[in-house]
């Protein structure tokens, strides 16, 4: 059952006192109403956006179903808004009178200009869940807000596809790693790419190949050579290639990495004439001949496998792609989570940087 809105409070210059004092009456009304309501209690989520775009965000965050925080923290802004106003939402999963418990899921409004950026980790502090983690994101950039918010999170939500730069939004990656779990959407839409690969090479007899991968091409969006690079940089952490940077030729990244047995190729292709951001394909291949190709298409990735004698094989694995929305609900999913190939990853492909 999708989820209801139960009760709302709202006010206009507020304190954050208050707004936590009208959070604990909702849900004591909502208990006394029903004692199966229950306050799901799993993570704490601030988001710091823009308030012209809280729609869009908005929009994003219901699309991430079951994965939703148990309580949501949106600080809207406006640079020259004086006033700090607010609005709590207490909403239901499931029907107290036909089931054991509905969770509900709390969701905070805030809204605030420059003058209550100084203030802002004390605004924040009392709205977040005593003893829950806490997961930090900011779709609009505003680094320094994240600085200034990072003693309240374990957990940094981020995209690096969405700077511009690749070395800044490595580097920012790698200066987050050391105070608090990264969370990349950018890395989380390799999974398939990776998923694939690994599969590939899974059984036994395929497995020894692995030494012998002879080049490997990356196909992207001109935007999007961060999500190469990490799909690079993974490959080559995994099977601890000794790299150096690579060289722009054009839109292109070419260079070499050393194997324990020979050199790989690799050449991170861009492809301007794409009309949206990712990775648009994979070639891999191997000294006895053996190839992997994965290309993105309707309804999932089109593989295209070659054996060492010539027979090729082709089929479309579907899902492959779980959309912007699937793949946010993964990113708050991951907050909980921890994956050790990650910063490995980060780590070379930052060093493979021209």
């Amino acid at each position: 059952m999708s989820p209801r809105s139960d009760a709302v409070w709202s006010a206009q210059g507020t304190t954050p006192d208050a707004i936590e004092a009208a959070l604990r009456q909702l849900l004591i009304e909502r208990h006394a109403e029903n004692d199966r309501f229950m306050p799901a209690r799993v993570l704490n989520m601030i988001a710091f956006v823009d308030r012209a775009w809280t729609g869009e965000i908005a929009n994003r965050l219901r699309g991430v179903g079951r994965y939703h925080a148990s309580r949501l923290i949106v600080f809207a802004y406006e640079p020259r808004r004086e006033r700090l106003d607010a609005r709590v939402t207490i909403a239901s999963e499931g029907d107290p009178e036909s089931e054991a418990i509905a969770l509900l899921r709390e969701t905070v409004v805030v809204e605030i200009g420059d003058r209550h950026l100084d203030d802002l980790i004390t605004i924040a502090d009392p709205l977040v869940v005593t003893d829950l983690p806490t997961l930090l994101w900011s779709p609009h950039g505003h680094y320094d807000i994240v600085e200034e918010l990072l003693e309240l999170a374990q957990a940094v939500l981020l995209d690096s596809v969405d700077e511009p730069i690749a070395r800044e939004a490595l580097d920012r990656v790698c200066g987050l790693t050391g105070r608090a779990y990264v969370v990349d959407l950018a890395w989380l839409r390799t999974t398939p790419w990776r998923e694939r690969i690994a599969a590939a090479f899974d059984p036994p007899r395929l497995r020894r190949e692995l030494n012998t991968i002879t080049n490997v091409t990356i196909r992207h969006h001109p935007e999007s050579t961060v999500a190469a690079m990490l799909l690079a940089g993974w490959l080559a952490s995994r099977l601890r290639w000794r790299t150096s940077p690579l060289v722009a030729h054009g839109v292109d990244l070419v260079g070499k990495a050393h194997g324990a047995r020979q050199d790989v190729t690799l050449r991170l292709q861009g492809a301007p004439e794409l009309l949206v951001r990712g990775l648009e394909g994979l070639t891999v291949e191997t000294a006895s001949g053996r190839s992997l190709q994965l290309d993105r298409g309707a309804g999932g990735l089109r593989a295209r496998a070659r054996d060492p004698r010539g027979n090729v094989h082709e089929w479309t694995i579907p899902g492959a792609s779980r959309g912007e929305s699937g793949i946010l609900g993964e990113g708050i999913r991951q907050a909980l989570l921890r994956d050790p190939t990650y910063i490995p990853a980060v780590t070379v492909a930052r060093a493979m940087l021209p």
